[in-house]
C-alpha cells in the first residue's frame, strides 16, 4: 500500500512538460469534496455546508501552477436516489467520471466505511481507464491509530472489489495539510498540453450560479434537518443602479428562493422576517466578495409545490 505523506519527493520535475486536464472528486454526500476543492482553488467556488447534498452543479475549480493546469470537478454525492431530482444528480455523476483524466474518491477519516462508500466503489470498479486516487478526508478530527486503520481499510476495500488506487493520500482541507501534495501526485496523472483556461480564472460556472449558490449556502445555515433538499435560488436579474456616478456603483440583484410547501415559507423567512434578513446580509458580504462591487440585494421567497420530483420544474430551477 502506497501511502503518501509530505515528506515524500514530489513527483514533478522542474524540466517536466506542462500538463492540463481534469480531475473529480466523488464520494457519499458530506466527504468534503466541496471544501477540499475549494482548498486547492485556495479560494471559495463551491459552497459547503454541514448538510449532506449541498452541491447541485458540477463546479470546476481550476489550480494555476507554471508547469500545469489542474481543473477539478466537484459532483454532487452519488446516493441511492429518492427523487427525481436524485437521479439527475447521479446521472451528472456517472457522465463526469467518465469523462475526466483522474478519479479522487473522498473517504472521511472519522467515519468507518459504510455501505454509502461500497456502493461507489463498486461504481468506481467499473471504469477501468482513469486512474484512481482514495483521499483521506478530514485527518484533523482523527488520532493517528484511527488514522492508520482508515488507511488500511481503504486499501483492503480497493483489493476486495479490484481497484488499483494510483495513491492513497490522507489530507486535511480546514488544516491546510498535505493539500499541496494532493495536487503534486494528481498532476502527472493528466495528459501533457497547454493551459485549458487563461491565468487567473478560478471557476467557469457562470456568476449568477455562483450567486445563487451562496445565497442556498446561507438559506441552508441553521435550517439543518429540517430543509437540506427543499431549498432552490434563482437569480431572476442583475442589474447596475442606474442613477449611480461612475465611482460609486451599485448592482441590483434580484433572486427568488424556491421551497416545496407552505408550511416551509415561515422556517426560510423566520419571526418578522428575521431569518431572511440574516440570510440577505451574510449571502450579500460574500457576493460582494466575489464581484468585487457593492450589491443591493432584494430576496422573496416561494412555494414550487413539490418541485424536485416535477420534471417542469426541475427544468425552470435549472436541473
Amino acid at each position: 500500500m502506497s501511502v503518501r505523506s509530505q515528506s515524500s519527493e514530489p513527483p514533478a520535475s522542474s524540466q517536466a512538460p506542462h500538463r492540463a486536464g481534469f480531475a473529480c472528486f466523488v464520494g457519499r454526500p458530506n466527504a468534503g469534496k466541496s471544501t477540499l476543492t475549494n482548498a486547492l482553488v485556495g479560494q471559495k467556488v463551491a459552497i459547503t455546508a454541514n448538510q449532506p447534498q449541498t452541491t447541485r452543479h458540477t463546479v470546476r475549480g481550476i489550480v494555476h501552477r507554471p508547469d500545469a493546469q489542474l481543473i477539478l470537478v466537484d459532483t454532487p454525492g452519488l446516493h441511492k436516489p429518492r427523487t427525481l431530482l436524485g437521479e439527475r444528480l447521479n446521472d451528472v455523476v456517472r457522465t463526469t467520471w467518465a469523462e475526466v483524466d483522474v478519479i479522487g474518491f473522498c473517504l472521511p477519516a472519522n467515519e468507518k466505511l459504510g455501505p454509502g462508500d461500497r456502493f461507489i466503489a463498486k461504481e468506481l470498479a467499473g471504469i477501468k481507464k482513469s486512474p484512481k486516487v482514495a483521499i483521506i478526508t478530514k485527518t484533523d478530527l482523527v488520532d493517528s491509530k484511527t488514522l492508520a486503520e482508515q488507511l488500511i481499510a481503504v486499501d483492503q476495500l480497493g483489493k476486495e472489489l479490484g481497484i488499483e488506487w494510483a495513491e492513497i493520500v490522507p489530507v486535511s482541507a480546514t488544516a491546510n495539510k498535505q493539500v499541496d501534495l494532493l495536487a503534486d501526485l494528481l498532476i502527472p496523472m493528466l495528459p501533457e498540453g497547454p493551459p485549458l483556461y487563461p491565468e487567473g480564472d478560478l471557476t467557469d460556472e457562470p456568476e449568477q450560479v455562483m450567486i445563487a449558490e451562496l445565497i442556498r449556502e446561507a438559506a441552508l445555515e441553521g435550517v439543518r434537518d429540517e430543509l437540506p433538499h427543499s431549498i432552490a435560488v434563482v437569480v431572476e436579474e442583475m442589474l447596475p443602479r442606474e442613477d449611480r456616478p461612475a465611482d460609486k456603483p451599485l448592482l441590483d440583484i434580484h433572486a427568488f428562493v424556491y421551497i416545496e410547501r407552505p408550511s416551509q415559507k415561515g422556517i426560510i423567512i423566520g419571526p418578522k422576517g428575521k431569518r431572511l434578513k440574516e440570510v440577505g446580509i451574510k449571502s450579500r458580504k460574500q457576493i460582494e466578495a466575489l464581484l468585487g462591487t457593492p450589491v443591493f440585494l432584494d430576496l422573496h421567497v416561494k412555494v414550487a409545490k413539490d418541485w424536485q420530483r416535477d420534471p417542469r420544474q426541475l427544468r425552470k430551477l435549472g436541473f
